[in-house]
C-alpha cells in the first residue's frame, strides 16, 4: 500500500464518519486544488454519488476562472451547490478594494458569510442539478457539521487543528480547547449547539495533493499551470489579493517535480496571498472567530 493509498483511505474513512455522526452536513468548497481533491474522495466514498451539499462563500472578488470552472464542474457533476455572499458589505464598500484592510476585508467577505450561511441565517443561492436551475433560499437550516480541506502543513494555525473541530454556536475556534486524537480515535459527539469542522485532509502536504491530482487526473482549473507567460498561481484566492509565483510548470507532474526537489521545496505554499504577510497571527485571529 503507496503513502497516497494509505491517505487516500483514511480521509474516505474520515468522510465517512462524518456523515453517519451529523444530522445536516456540508462540505466547503473554495474551488481550489485541495477542496477539489476533497470533492474526488467524496465521491469516492459514496460510489460516484456525493450525498451532502457543497458550500462556497463568493467574495465577489474570485478569479474569474474561478468562479466559471466552480460552475462547470458543479453542472458535470451534479453537484448541490450553495452559495453565500455578503451582498450588504459589497453595497456598502466595506472592501479591500474600496480601502478597507486586507484582514477587515476578510472578515467582511469571508467569515461574516460563512457564519450566516452554515447558521441558515444568511441568503443562499442553491443550484439544483435535477433542474439546472439556481433558487434564492433566505433562510435555511443550519448546517451542524462541515467538511473542509485545510492541511495541517498549509499554516501555523492549521497545525493547531483536529480531525473533528468543535467550534461554539457562534462558530468561534478555541485552538486550546480540542479533543485529543490518539492512535485515529475520533472523538464524533458533541455537546447541543456544537458547530463541528471536519478536516479529513490534515495530514496531507502540498506534494501529496498534487501527486494525487495526476495519479487521479483529477480536473483543476488552468490558472495553477503555466500558460505561456511563466506564472501560475500556486495558492487561489480574491484577485486584489493573490498574485502568481514565476514558474514554468505547465502540468501536475512539473508541478511535482519543484516541490519535491526545485523552486518550492522551502517556500511556504501561502506566500502569494498578501493577508497572511499582513503582520503575525492575523490569519489565525481570523480562524478564531469562524474563518476557514
Amino acid at each position: 500500500m503507496t503513502k497516497l493509498d494509505k491517505l487516500e483511505s483514511q480521509s474516505i474513512f474520515i468522510i465517512r464518519e462524518a456523515y453517519r455522526s451529523f444530522k445536516n452536513i456540508g462540505m466547503l468548497w473554495s474551488i481550489g486544488k485541495d477542496s477539489t481533491v476533497l470533492l474526488w474522495l467524496a465521491k469516492k466514498a459514496f460510489f460516484g454519488h456525493v450525498p451532502f451539499e457543497l458550500i462556497h462563500i463568493d467574495t465577489n472578488y474570485k478569479i474569474p476562472q474561478m468562479i466559471a470552472y466552480r460552475d462547470r464542474l458543479a453542472k458535470e457533476l451534479k453537484l448541490r451547490l450553495v452559495v453565500g455572499q455578503n451582498e450588504k458589505a459589497l453595497a456598502e464598500k466595506k472592501t479591500f478594494v474600496d480601502g478597507l484592510d486586507r484582514i477587515s476585508c476578510c472578515r467582511e467577505l469571508k467569515t461574516i458569510p460563512l457564519k450566516a450561511t452554515l447558521d441558515g441565517t444568511g441568503k443562499r443561492r442553491v443550484y439544483d442539478p435535477n433542474r439546472d436551475t439556481w433558487d434564492v433560499l433566505e433562510s435555511a437550516e443550519a448546517y451542524n457539521a462541515v467538511i473542509v480541506g485545510v492541511r495541517s502543513d498549509e499554516e501555523g494555525s492549521r497545525s493547531k487543528e483536529r480531525v473533528f473541530s468543535a467550534r461554539d454556536e457562534k462558530s468561534e475556534w478555541d485552538a486550546g480547547a480540542q479533543p485529543p486524537e490518539l492512535w485515529n480515535l475520533y472523538k464524533t459527539e458533541f455537546a447541543p449547539k456544537t458547530h463541528v469542522r471536519v478536516h479529513p485532509l490534515l495530514d496531507w502536504t502540498e506534494l501529496n495533493i498534487w501527486e494525487y491530482i495526476d495519479r487521479e487526473s483529477i480536473p483543476t482549473i488552468p490558472i495553477y499551470y503555466n500558460q505561456g507567460d511563466g506564472k501560475r498561481y500556486r495558492s487561489l484566492g480574491c484577485y486584489p489579493c493573490t498574485n502568481p509565483v514565476e514558474s514554468e510548470a505547465r502540468n501536475p507532474k512539473e508541478i511535482i517535480e519543484e516541490l519535491a526537489g526545485g523552486k518550492f521545496r522551502n517556500i511556504a505554499e501561502r506566500s502569494g496571498r498578501a493577508q497572511d504577510i499582513d503582520g503575525g497571527g492575523t490569519l489565525e485571529a481570523l480562524r478564531k472567530d469562524g474563518y476557514m
